[in-house]
């Protein structure tokens, strides 16, 4: 089985990058992490790949005049490595319009909102704030706008009345790993097409019933 190559792109733990490896280990994953780049070159994420034998690179955005020439060396690094999928995986940087439409239809990011609902930053204690009852997280393909592109797969937490910013996080990113190597699979299973701005997914089913939060009695 010929598998799908990735780069992961990474400032912090990785932790989503974990849930990648993780899965990519599984013998029959159709997908292989081929390089991790990250711009913190301290990152956790970076000891985690080491540790898998996976090929890191340190692209420091300080060392660059200008975000276009760092976003051009990572790619002359993705294409050097033959990833043919980005995965952001808690990539802290703002990412430069030519480097997104180079790389548009092979880029994906994960964001722990309900998208398009509480796009940026903090958005746990925004979702909290607003009352609503269900965050969760997203899978999306990336666009220019921040937080935006056809959605792959989402997953649903329910808010409870006593969630802080912190534990309502806490179970979103137990989904986040559920949901990003999931979204991987079905990109590298060539399952995945985009009609417009909407996703496609060959064989999938909905739910069959709805989520309800408070459960009625």
């Amino acid at each position: 089985m010929e598998r799908l190559k990735i780069a992961v792109q990474i400032s912090g733990r990785g932790s989503n990058l974990q849930a990648l490896i993780d899965a990519c280990a599984e013998p029959r994953y159709p997908a292989e992490i081929a390089l991790v780049i990250s711009n913190i070159a301290g990152a956790q994420g970076l000891e985690r790949a080491t540790k898998a034998s996976i090929q890191t690179r340190v692209i420091e955005h300080r060392d660059y005049y200008s975000r276009r020439a760092f976003d051009s060396e990572m790619t002359r690094e993705i294409t050097a490595a033959g990833a043919e999928l980005i995965c952001l995986a808690g990539f802290m940087r703002m990412l430069s319009d030519e480097f997104v439409d180079h790389w548009r239809d092979r880029l994906i990011n994960i964001h722990p909102s309900l998208l398009p609902a509480f796009k940026g930053l903090d958005v746990q204690a925004a979702a909290i704030e607003a009352g609503v009852r269900f965050s969760g997280c997203t899978v999306h393909f990336v666009r220019r706008e921040m937080d935006t592109g056809p959605i792959i797969n989402q997953s649903a937490v329910p808010i409870h009345d006593d969630d802080t910013a912190d534990t309502l996080a806490a179970r979103i990113l137990v989904q986040e790993h559920r949901i990003y190597p999931h979204a991987v699979r079905l990109i590298a299973e060539g399952r995945v097409t985009i009609e417009g701005e909407r996703v496609m997914i060959d064989g999938a089913e909905a739910p069959a019933e709805a989520l309800i939060n408070p459960t009625p009695v």
